[in-house]
């Protein structure tokens, strides 16, 4: 933790450790004001009261009882909910016949459920289905939100680097959808606890915490419902934390571990991929963005795409990648043929180091960490790429792109915001890792085409 995050962190437990105290010094008093421990006992008589219980076995036996139930609905709750915010993002069929269900149950009153409940299962374990029932929708609902609202232009980025299932659920997923779940989260775990003893409340199941609290309320032994609401409280803040502290956890772990695993493959055989345009006009809605062109990129031959601002030239590339569908003429690719390419906008999982970002998608013969070093200082390489200056950023990018196991390399506008040392610097580490591949670039600069020794073709 910063020196920053702890300055402003000690201020704010200690206004909140003096709000805790005023409230009750202000117990104390009302406590002594009634005069009365059975109307109102005080917080001294509960911690009297609490002394009493903790050494009992059956203190604990309680304790554990409720807590094993309550975790347990909880857990199966999460498991089930994420898996059909899943299939519902997926199966428009599913996100319709979810919604009135899922609504239904978290408008419903938690006694009425229990009632029910109680009626169908008995007690004993109606906790654990209460709080699955109520915590069921309240993570539902912003899991499937999370997951509608993932960045399309990093699902592209995945989808074009050919990223694997797991790849893609650790590094482009989770932390996509974890803003979501934790902030449901830190409202459904306190409630879970409110639910689950108040289900125990009206079903007394024996051995729980709401058998204890009901007993006490019968035999007016205020001090032990005061020392029991305040181990509820206790309980369900550390398993609130405990929670939240393991979801906070998975990111960017995942994401390292993805990285971890994807440079684990062995690069493949390239496929010597030849490109070839006639009359090929590349536009979006069937609409054209550029006259027809041709052309014709061998392995090792470079083209590079030459224009004004708007031209077509990004949409010409996304065209050839196959993110878009040609508006007319012929384009010629190899089945199976695989793109690495720098896009026009930064496309960076912000949370994970430089090394990290390229080991998504290179194969473990590439060292990215020495290839990473050849365009940027060793400061930059641990650090999230968040920090990174734009023209750093944009070199992480290219690293990216040279390190993939690619048949043919794209890069849209791949040196801007850098300066004319680094410039050079980039262009010449293009063409020592370009591998004998294609590499179809756009560039405003014609000394990049001259530079790489590649064909001009002209985008109007």
């Amino acid at each position: 933790m910063s020196r920053t995050t702890t300055q402003n962190t000690l201020p704010r437990r200690l206004s909140g450790m003096l709000a805790v105290l005023f409230w009750i010094v202000v117990w104390q008093l009302a406590s002594m004001a009634v005069a009365s421990e059975f109307i109102l006992a005080g917080p001294l008589d509960a911690l009297r009261a609490l002394a009493r219980l903790v050494p009992t076995a059956a203190f604990w036996g309680q304790i554990a009882f409720s807590f094993l139930r309550i975790a347990a609905g909880t857990a199966v709750a999460y498991a089930l909910a994420i898996a059909l915010a899943a299939a519902a993002h997926r199966w428009a069929l599913v996100r319709t016949l979810a919604a009135p269900a899922l609504s239904a149950i978290k408008s419903t009153p938690v006694a009425c459920v229990v009632v029910v409940l109680l009626i169908w299962f008995g007690s004993r374990n109606v906790s654990a289905i209460a709080v699955f029932l109520m915590a069921l929708p309240g993570i539902y609902f912003p899991v499937l939100k999370g997951l509608d609202e993932l960045d399309p232009q990093m699902e592209e980025l995945f989808c074009l680097y050919r990223a694997d299932a797991r790849t893609r659920l650790l590094a482009h997923v989770v932390p996509g959808v974890m803003p979501y779940l934790v902030a449901a989260s830190a409202t459904v775990l306190p409630m879970s606890w409110k639910a689950g003893v108040a289900a125990e409340l009206i079903g007394v199941p024996d051995g729980s915490i709401g058998e204890r609290i009901y007993q006490a309320k019968l035999l007016l032994e205020t001090a032990d419902l005061f020392a029991w609401t305040i181990v509820v409280v206790l309980v369900a803040w550390v398993f609130e934390r405990a929670v939240l502290s393991a979801l906070n956890a998975c990111w960017p772990a995942a994401g390292r571990w993805a990285a971890l695993h994807q440079n684990g493959r062995t690069a493949a055989t390239p496929t010597g991929a030849t490109i070839v345009a006639r009359q090929l006009r590349a536009g979006h809605a069937g609409t054209a963005a550029c006259r027809a062109v041709d052309f014709e990129v061998a392995p090792g031959e470079i083209l590079c795409l030459m224009g004004s601002s708007g031209a077509g030239k990004t949409t010409m590339l996304s065209t050839i990648t196959g993110l878009l569908s040609p508006v007319s003429g012929n384009l010629s690719i190899p089945d199976e043929t695989r793109f690495a390419a720098v896009f026009q906008e930064t496309r960076l999982v912000d949370d994970l180091t430089p090394e990290e970002n390229v080991r998504l998608f290179a194969p473990r013969e590439r060292n990215a960490r020495a290839m990473l070093a050849e365009l940027l200082p060793q400061d930059a390489l641990g650090s999230p790429v968040r920090e990174l200056s734009g023209g750093q950023r944009r070199r992480v990018e290219l690293v990216r792109a040279l390190a993939a196991d690619a048949d043919v390399v794209l890069l849209d506008e791949p040196f801007t915001g850098l300066d004319g040392k680094t410039h050079q610097e980039a262009l010449a580490f293009v063409t020592r890792h370009l591998d004998g591949r294609p590499l179809i670039i756009s560039t405003h600069d014609k000394q990049d085409a001259l530079a790489l020794g590649g064909k001009i073709l002209a985008i109007s």
